[in-house]
């Protein structure tokens, strides 16, 4: 395992399957993530517009490098169909090393 790594895994939630998977597929197309994992039918339950609400939504888990980050997250609000778009950062300590290769080459442009 790499002890430190470049890796961050990023969740936000979203209405419908459908719609994960066409952010998803757009943050792929631009090589800001290496990969997402869809968890559909997640019961979600939060404060909004002063009272407790309940909800049914996907769960984006996203993986992608810190040197992505920032560019990830601006897309995500852009793209995001939520006024209020979760955006958690979790920073992954210990990544298998071909894995962590894998997720710098996948989100490399392609252009240079």
């Amino acid at each position: 395992m790499a002890s430190e790594t470049n890796v961050a895994v990023v969740l936000t939630t979203i209405s419908t399957v459908e719609d994960a998977e066409k952010l998803a597929r757009q943050l792929l197309e631009e090589r800001l993530i290496a990969c997402s994992t869809v968890i559909e039918a997640a019961g979600s339950h939060y404060w909004w517009g002063g009272k407790v609400t309940s909800e049914t939504e996907a769960v984006l888990m996203i993986k992608t490098t810190r040197d992505a980050i920032e560019r990830l997250k601006a897309r995500i609000l852009e793209l995001h169909p939520y006024n209020v778009p979760e955006f958690i950062v979790l920073e992954a300590s210990a990544v298998a090393e071909a894995y962590a290769a894998w997720i710098e080459e996948s989100t490399k442009s392609r252009e240079n």
